[in-house]
């Protein structure tokens, strides 16, 4: 795994700066606004399981692959600031030595290599030179003791040691393949069954589904009561601009389409918005385009008297033209957009983990999960956003408008879960 830490004036510059050096597999662990600009540590062949061996007891913290990404992010940061420090101390080392006018003996070339040995975690051995004066000496020292301490710091990262086996019974064992049978992955499926302690199977089998429940955010206020500017982000085909048509019938059912507008980002494509006209059309709220003459920003101050505005985006990859433009016109408004990725509930945990990857950039403040009516199981998608923190804000499980849009509960989600499984059990008993 190679991690490396990048800087720049704005978002956009940033993100052009890891596709051109880490490519476009490249994991965003973290970002966040530094003194002159914007800083984006990124990984290449990032492994949740590597990360946390290398984390150790570090990683008992990490509830979620979010913070396991940032936890990953700020020992990467420690290790460059520990390097920064050594490198500094032996550059004010060599510039006294070479005031002082003493002979280095060739030292000087070696301990310029010193931090980057440490770094690299091979073993390092400090020769004093000949003829040295005391206060060289005990500066030699002092930077003796901080490279040994980044020693140990990088060797503890860079250890491998296997991760302590406890012993499972057979109930946890159990329990953790009815959790997988449930949908969830191994690792969360191991880490909820080995909390039953002790007891029956169904008893930890309850005090998972409890747990999962706790562990499943949801948004308490709905959209039109609330208000405000959302904008829904996402591959192609995983509902948004349905669930925009949804959302929208929703509310002027509620309250009249005199205070609802909709927006469109998508001038990627063609014929891309026909969709969204034709709700506009049925429900006869305006839709507005962004384009080259119209910026987001201006759409959205001329728009500003609505009480709910909501935006349809194009579902563009990292690969994909418009795909920084799209994300830095969201993250960068001046407006208080709440942006929400849209995941639907038939994809696989690892492509609902690249796509939030993906889209993470764009400030998420929550999801959507749509075809719920799909899925065989739900399990994926409530793993999927314990792990990565998303609050929930809806779920869709038809094509029916808006009847099909339901506003989400933590609890009831694990309940329609539980039930989509003994479906697919009994289903399953009968093929046999």
């Amino acid at each position: 795994m190679k991690v490396k830490r990048f800087f720049a004036q704005s978002m956009a510059e940033a993100l052009r700066q890891v596709r051109d050096q880490m490519g476009p597999d490249a994991v965003i662990l973290s970002n966040r606004r530094v003194d002159g600009g914007v800083e984006i540590v990124t990984a290449l062949d990032y492994d949740e399981n590597m990360a946390r061996q290398r984390l150790g007891d570090a990683a008992r913290e990490a509830t979620n692959g979010s913070r396991l990404a940032e936890l990953q992010a700020e020992q990467h940061r420690r290790l460059e600031d520990e390097l920064g420090r050594s490198r500094e101390r032996i550059r004010e080392v060599r510039e006294k030595r070479s005031g002082s006018g003493g002979r280095n003996n060739g030292s000087d070339q070696g301990y310029a290599s010193l931090a980057a040995d440490a770094f690299g975690g091979s073993e390092l051995t400090v020769e004093e030179p000949v003829n040295a004066n005391p206060g060289y000496s005990g500066e030699l020292a002092q930077m003796r003791a901080e490279i040994s301490s980044l020693r140990d710091l990088v060797g503890a990262r860079r250890a491998t040691a296997e991760p302590e086996k406890t012993a499972v019974n057979a109930v946890q064992q159990r329990l953790a393949e009815r959790l997988q049978e449930f949908g969830l992955g191994q690792e969360l499926a191991g880490s909820l069954s080995r909390r039953h302690r002790a007891g029956r199977l169904e008893d930890g089998w309850k005090q998972s589904l409890k747990m999962l429940a706790a562990g499943v955010k949801t948004s308490r206020a709905e959209w039109p009561e609330e208000g405000g500017v959302y904008a829904l982000v996402g591959p192609t085909g995983s509902g948004k601009t349905t669930t925009i048509g949804k959302l929208a019938a929703h509310y002027v059912l509620r309250h009249g389409a005199d205070s609802l507008a909709l927006v469109t980002t998508d001038r990627y494509r063609v014929a891309a918005h026909e969709q969204l006209f034709v709700f506009g059309r049925i429900l006869n709220v305006p839709v507005r385009v962004v384009d080259e003459t119209h910026s987001l920003d201006d759409i959205l101050d001329e728009l500003s008297d609505r009480h709910l505005v909501l935006i349809d985006t194009a579902g563009l990859t990292s690969t994909d033209k418009g795909y920084d433009e799209q994300l830095t016109e969201l993250a960068r408004s001046h407006h208080n957009i709440r942006t929400h990725l849209v995941v639907s509930a038939t994809s696989q945990p690892r492509i609902m983990k690249s796509v939030w990857h993906c889209y993470k950039m764009a400030n998420l403040t929550g999801c959507v999960v749509t075809k719920i009516d799909e899925a065989l199981t739900l399990g994926e998608s409530l793993g999927f956003v314990m792990e990565t923190g998303l609050p929930v804000a809806y779920y869709t499980n038809g094509q029916k408008i808006p009847e099909d849009l339901h506003h989400a509960e933590p609890i009831p989600l694990v309940r329609l879960a539980v039930e989509r499984l003994k479906k697919l059990q009994q289903q399953e008993a009968v093929a046999v």
